[in-house]
This record gives C-alpha cells, structure tokens and sequence, in this order.
C-alpha cells in the first residue's frame, strides 16, 4: 500500500505546483490588463508598447495558462485512478 500513497502524495505536489503556476500566470495576465487599461490616465510613468508585443505577450500567457491547466487536469485524474486502485 505504500507506493500507492507515495504515487498520490508525489502527484498531489505535482498538481499544487501547477495550479501555483496558473497562479502566476493570472497574476501576470491582470497585470496587463491594468497596463492596457490603466487607473489613472495622468500617470506620468508612460508605457510604450505595441499592440504586436501586447499580441505577443497575450498568446504567450494564454499558451502557458493552458499548459498549466492541462497538467493539472491530467494529475488530478491521476490521482483519482490511483485512488480508485486503492480502494
């Protein structure tokens, strides 16, 4: 029985990691929104960005947030099948 939970804690951890990672992600993705859309429009701190860099940057968040939740979703099944085995 103990490789079992071995196996579930170790994708357990895996899948904490990646939901961290989505985290920081989102984390990145509202930040760019706050660049695109910004509180105060007086602010002197001026940003200069493309819209082909903010294109850019967004395909790459989004690609990133994607492989994240995918590695998450695929864990989290792991997990249930090793709990089901066990059981």
């Amino acid at each position: 029985m103990r490789p079992l939970q071995d196996s579930a804690e170790a994708l357990t951890l895996r899948a904490s990691d990646e939901i961290d990672t989505i985290h920081d992600v989102q984390r990145a993705y509202a930040c760019l929104e706050r660049l695109i859309a910004p509180q105060r429009v007086n602010d002197p701190e001026e940003v200069h960005v493309t819209r082909s860099e903010l294109g850019a940057l967004l395909r790459l968040l989004n690609a990133e947030l994607q492989r994240g939740i995918d590695t998450a979703v695929t864990t989290i099944e792991s997990v249930r099948a090793a709990l089901i085995e066990g059981s």
